[in-house]
């Protein structure tokens, strides 16, 4: 029988630490779950001012959405919360046996209320851009949407290509601190641009009222409410994404601990098609509403 290595030594002293600083908890009495003990027992190396170790201490992690289906959406019966991310952040929490404590933000301050605290995590649909880049960390991507736009029945002959839009006679709306507001000058830079606050979709409430000529959203947010539009609203070229970017989840920089977790737990519900499905889950749902 060969000897053990100096490394396998050390390895068993050290389990047998563990096994030992345990037996003498249990037996001072003190009063302490399995899980909790072990827990206290292992050195995770997790940074004590880390949001994971802070989230799992308290049990409870806040989380910051903005509404915009089929991501994040308040049922317009019962005032209840759903979406494909509403679905996700609910797994990762019981996966990791805490409570959501959600909080609604605009998406013009989405980034503001993550960065200020207000959040430990900007669960809903943000899509990728350089300015919000340099202010929050992305995760993942657990996801990417393209985008479309929604013009009026009344103009759609106006435009045969894509190309059209980039005319001093086009004016685009947009909802203020949607990703989309920074991208349409630089695509079609002869354009207008008018915004609305809010939710995402008043941005389409100028092309309602003919005060502007396509609402530029996220290409699953357009298809859906045109298909709740159809007396007035008609999607040009649905098949034809615009600019397809990651939409994800953000949190802050400086927590390396937490942004690894949520990166490697997010390629998880990926990876096993778990994204794929609630997509296609609550698509189907909202665009049977």
């Amino acid at each position: 029988m060969s000897k053990p290595t100096s490394n396998s030594k050390r390895e068993f002293l050290k389990g047998a630490a563990a096994l030992s600083a345990a037996s003498g908890m249990l037996a001072a009495g003190v009063s302490i779950a399995p899980r909790e003990l072990l827990a206290q027992v292992l050195d995770t190396g997790i940074r004590e001012d880390s949001t994971l170790n802070k989230v799992r201490k308290e049990g409870v992690l806040r989380i910051g959405y903005s509404q915009t289906g089929p991501w994040f959406y308040k049922d317009a019966k019962t005032g209840e919360l759903g979406g494909i991310y509403k679905d996700v952040c609910d797994r990762l929490c019981k996966e990791l046996e805490i409570k959501a404590d959600y909080k609604e933000v605009t998406f013009a301050n989405a980034t503001v209320g993550l960065r200020k605290g207000d959040y430990d995590l900007y669960g809903s649909s943000l899509t990728y851009t350089i300015p919000r880049a340099l202010t929050v960390n992305y995760v993942g991507p657990l996801y990417s949407k393209g985008s479309l736009l929604l013009i009026h029945k009344d103009n759609a002959a106006k435009f045969k290509s894509v190309t059209d839009f980039n005319s001093e006679n086009v004016t685009f709306s947009i909802t203020a601190g949607a990703s989309e507001e920074p991208r349409i000058p630089v695509i079609w830079p002869k354009s207008k641009l008018v915004t609305t606050t809010g939710q995402v979709t008043l941005g389409a409430e100028p092309v309602r009222a003919k005060r502007a000529d396509a609402w530029m959203s996220g290409d699953s947010d357009v298809i859906l409410f045109a298909k709740r539009n159809s007396a007035w609203a008609t999607v040009f070229a649905p098949d034809q994404p615009i600019d397809k970017r990651p939409n994800t989840w953000a949190v802050r920089y400086g927590d390396p601990e937490w942004k690894a977790f949520l990166d490697f737990w997010g390629a998880f519900v990926v990876v096993n098609g778990e994204m794929d499905r609630l997509f296609k889950h609550h698509m189907e749902k909202l665009g049977a509403a």
